[in-house]
């Protein structure tokens, strides 16, 4: 990725002030470490008439993959091989922002300490990007950079291949931008509008991302006549990121026409007086409903089958009512994580007698399962690939054979519910499938069948009258416990009689 800044000077303002700016000395090439890849400063030509700064950006598409967060194992296969195979060490997208950001910190907050005074003066600044993605074509690079104060916006499509002009266009431009800017507003307007362009952010899009373009946009975004698209684009098409930005957008809109303070506006509720409930997150809400099932039941020794970092061991341990607890994960790490959860170095003498972490992989038979009155499996069978299942299940619901059984697992219709999470994607990156709640049904219905359970469905979290729970879970009772409770109960009734 690379994009070139260049200005032109006079004997009383020579053109390598652009190094004060820049922060960056004309004669030396400097190297930064940056998240995506190495950013190198150069300046191809520094001279009192002409100074140009060039900022490279190295990016390993191979190295980003893999460092980064996968987004789980759907989609065509030309859509994996798509993570490697790109454009982006070539094509200016979000990560060139990042890096501009990062390399040109100061020169975005318009801050020179050497010479406080050039932060200030607009320059006769010219700015070449030699390969843009710009989904909307050069007519929206347009609209996007022509409010903004640039004398020149020259957007020149890039064909597909010189060779064969029959094939068109391709979706990159070549940017050339002209005019007398501040050239903090120059890398302000670039930071936000190359991954607007782009149509794509290559990093995780965080709340904060809210902060990062209200600052960038400050003094233009408010009434640029795009803002609706750039606000959206820049925030991957998060509505709720979206809606925030515009709201606060719209105050200072407001602050401006009024000519007073967006916090004069901004006044109509006292924050320490902010009784708003916070939503309660469904990993607890999941931990609760379990607890729930587990008291309903009856069981006082139980099986965290999958314990993953100890949470539901905890929480289980807090239970005088759970007598026996036994957490089993095939990773010996996540064990050794909720060992120090729990402080079991440090926890009492009848306390430790309660607890008990095994490690041992749920595909296989262990008769150290065997004989309680509950198991847990939350949130486990979705990291199973699907011909594995059977063995888990037989391990589980045949060997072990614990009196009641519970199983959680992601409910996919909800993913639409989620507004960080795009389309056709699972919610982590280790999950094989996510199931729909019939699709849900009819497994834990054949499981219950074969192994001589009862099953019941319990959904977990809001339950969307369209799409369902975010979790759902099966409750399986086996019909010798079944029996002994109906006899249970017949009994106290007769007695009672």
């Amino acid at each position: 990725m690379f994009l070139t800044i260049s200005t032109t000077g006079t004997p009383e303002r020579p053109a390598t002030d652009l190094g004060f700016l820049l922060h960056k000395h004309p004669e030396k090439a400097q190297a930064f470490s940056t998240s995506h890849g190495t950013a190198h400063v150069l300046y191809p030509e520094a001279s009192a008439d002409r100074c140009t700064a060039a900022l490279l950006l190295e990016v390993d598409p191979v190295a980003l993959v893999r460092r980064g967060k996968g987004k789980g194992r759907s989609g065509a296969p030309d859509a994996a091989l798509a993570q490697y195979v790109n454009d982006r060490p070539y094509a200016a997208s979000s990560l060139l922002a990042v890096a501009l950001s990062s390399v040109f910190s100061s020169a975005m907050k318009g801050q020179c300490n050497a010479r406080p005074e050039l932060a200030e003066q607009p320059l006769p600044l010219r700015i070449e990007v030699p390969a843009l993605p710009a989904r909307g074509g050069a007519e929206l690079v347009r609209a996007l950079f022509g409010p903004l104060g640039w004398a020149t916006v020259d957007a020149e499509a890039v064909a597909l291949d010189e060779q064969f002009p029959e094939w068109g266009d391709s979706r990159y431009v070549r940017l050339v931008l002209e005019g007398e800017l501040r050239l903090a507003d120059a890398l302000r307007h670039l930071y936000v509008l190359l991954p607007v362009l782009d149509d794509a952010k290559h990093y995780w899009v965080a709340p904060d991302e809210v902060d990062k373009l209200l600052r960038a946009g400050d003094g233009w975004l408010a009434n640029h006549p795009e803002q609706q698209l750039i606000t959206s684009r820049f925030l991957s098409r998060r509505w709720g990121l979206t809606r925030q930005a515009r709201e606060r957008l719209e105050l200072v809109r407001l602050a401006e026409a009024d000519d007073t303070e967006v916090e004069d506006i901004d006044n109509a509720v006292d924050e320490s007086t902010d009784t708003e409930e916070r939503p309660v997150p469904l990993a607890v809400q999941r931990r609760d409903a379990i607890l729930a099932a587990l008291r309903a039941a009856g069981a006082s020794r139980v099986l965290d089958l999958g314990c993953g970092q100890g949470q539901l061991v905890q929480a289980l341990l807090k239970d005088v009512r759970f007598t026996e607890i036994v957490g089993v994960d095939v990773s010996m790490r996540a064990l050794t994580v909720a060992a120090r959860r729990l402080k079991l170095d440090r926890m009492g003498e009848r306390q430790a007698e309660r607890v008990t972490l095994l490690q041992g992989s749920l595909a296989y038979t262990d008769k150290r399962l065997k004989g309680y009155d509950a198991a847990v499996l939350s949130e486990v069978i979705e990291h199973l690939d699907l011909p594995r299942l059977p063995a888990l299940e037989y391990a589980v619901f045949g060997s072990a054979r614990p009196q009641t059984v519970l199983v959680t697992t992601p409910n996919v219709e909800y993913n639409v519910r989620w507004e960080s999470l795009p389309a056709g994607h699972v919610r982590h990156s280790d999950h094989r499938f996510e199931w729909t709640r019939a699709e849900f049904r009819e497994w834990a219905e054949s499981v219950a069948r074969r192994h001589g359970y009862g099953v019941e469905f319990v959904p977990v979290g809001t339950d969307d009258p369209e799409v369902g729970a975010p979790t759902q879970m099966a409750v399986f009772r086996s019909e010798e416990a079944t029996a002994t409770t109906k006899t249970a109960t017949t009994t106290k009734e007769e007695k009672a009689a």
